[in-house]
């Protein structure tokens, strides 16, 4: 049995890069960056009203004050898209849009709050600072600057970038082909009637819906019952059409427990089995080539853990993703913890503020490895130390955010 962290790392370290595709900016949602984004032009592309007010000459209105108001001509006005080349004479001044162009000698756009428009004519109450409310071109990035590295993860606001930046493809990592294998002779499907010793089957849907979280479609599935044979074709034909394969179920040392056997049958040399951790310790992990094979424990809480601890952090490396660790904090503890020393425990958790906007953590009810409520409630996982027996009341805790989705 290994701890948490080596065998974390253990599973990171054979994690094969994929291989780049270039596809449409419409549909990289979910994907990761294979290639630097540059600014191929100034972003903004030229000087821009921030505001809807007026373009001034500056020294204009240098003396304008609400006890000493300054008038100036109206000389027209332009809007957002507006291709006209505009030159603002001096004393005059020019309605602007937000997002117009500024006109050749203005420097600065006065808001419209500030000023009174009477018979052609603009009263100011206000000066202005050169520069103000002008977005200048080159601000954000310059020309040839770097906008975002290769590794990042393509989120709504990527996407928006991408448009940004004129991008109609782009270059990402691809994601796995994963297929998943349930087993268990009691397992039935959800909504079925359950016979003497049956249950109905979570981890199917609920394995599902984690690979669904990160964006990973069209994943194989099938669930088998507690039979060598029938194992071991459905690992076969699971490996060979897969980069990744994960299971749930029979990776314990019951006479039914079958998984690890059929999987060193087929040529999936074993890194480590049982891991130093509560719950999921008897998870599987074993490489064939470049392909990965994950054996999780039946219990679904084990499984969805299990999904979260190490299958997540090997899909979003085998994605490109520059950083696959979840996001930690520090929060104090509501309740006494208490457990036998030896192995790592996640301890599902709700992470609030209290009254002083301070974070604090309180563990949920059910946190046996088969009580799928506790799991349910969370949205984050307390870290009890290996060799702690007892966190008591107001304890600085880390805490690990449960992000069901890619990120």
């Amino acid at each position: 049995m290994i701890d948490f962290a080596e065998a974390r790392q253990l599973v990171l370290q054979r994690c094969p890069r994929l291989p780049t595709i270039a596809i449409p900016v419409t549909q990289s949602l979910g994907f990761v960056l294979a290639e630097r984004l540059i600014a191929r032009m100034p972003l903004p592309r030229f000087d821009a009203s921030a505001v809807d007010g007026f373009a001034v000459r500056r020294t204009d209105i240098v003396a304008a004050s609400r006890g000493t108001p300054v008038t100036v001509i109206l000389q027209g006005a332009v809007r957002a898209g507006d291709t006209r080349r505009i030159k603002l004479r001096p004393g005059h001044t020019i309605r602007i849009l937000t997002g117009a162009i500024v006109p050749a000698g203005a420097d600065a756009i006065v808001m419209q709050e500030y000023v009174r428009v009477e018979q052609g004519m603009v009263i100011f109450t206000a000066t202005a600072s050169i520069g103000d409310n002008i977005r200048f071109s080159g601000d954000e990035f310059r020309k040839g600057e770097m906008v975002l590295k290769e590794g990042a993860l393509i989120t709504p606001p990527v996407v928006a970038m991408l448009a940004t930046l004129g991008r109609r493809r782009v270059r990402v990592y691809r994601k796995p082909r994963v297929a998943l294998v349930v087993t268990g002779d009691e397992m039935c499907t959800p909504g079925s009637r359950l016979g003497r010793g049956q249950i109905h089957d979570s981890n199917t849907p609920g394995l599902l819906a984690s690979l669904q979280a990160m964006g990973i479609e069209g994943v194989r599935h099938f669930r088998v019952g507690d039979k060598p044979k029938r194992i071991e074709q459905t690992f076969r034909r699971s490996l060979a059409k897969s980069d990744v394969v994960v299971s749930s179920g029979g990776v314990s040392v019951g006479s039914s427990d079958f998984v690890k056997d059929v999987l060193g049958k087929l040529g999936v040399q074993r890194i480590f089995w049982e891991v130093a951790i509560k719950p999921g310790k008897p998870i599987y992990f074993g490489t064939r080539g470049k392909k990965l094979a994950f054996g999780l424990p039946g219990n679904p809480v084990a499984a969805q853990l299990g999904f979260q601890l190490f299958i997540k952090p090997a899909l979003l490396r085998m994605m490109g993703a520059a950083s696959s660790e979840p996001l930690a904090l520090m929060a104090s503890l509501t309740d006494d913890l208490k457990k036998r020393p030896g192995r790592m425990e996640f301890v599902r958790g709700v992470l609030t503020n209290d009254a002083a906007g301070r974070l604090q953590v309180a563990p949920t009810r059910g946190q046996d490895s088969h009580m799928m409520g506790g799991l349910a409630a969370a949205n984050c996982l307390i870290h009890f130390p290996s060799a702690a027996d007892r966190l008591p009341v107001g304890s600085d805790v880390t805490v690990s955010l449960l992000q069901w989705s890619v990120q």
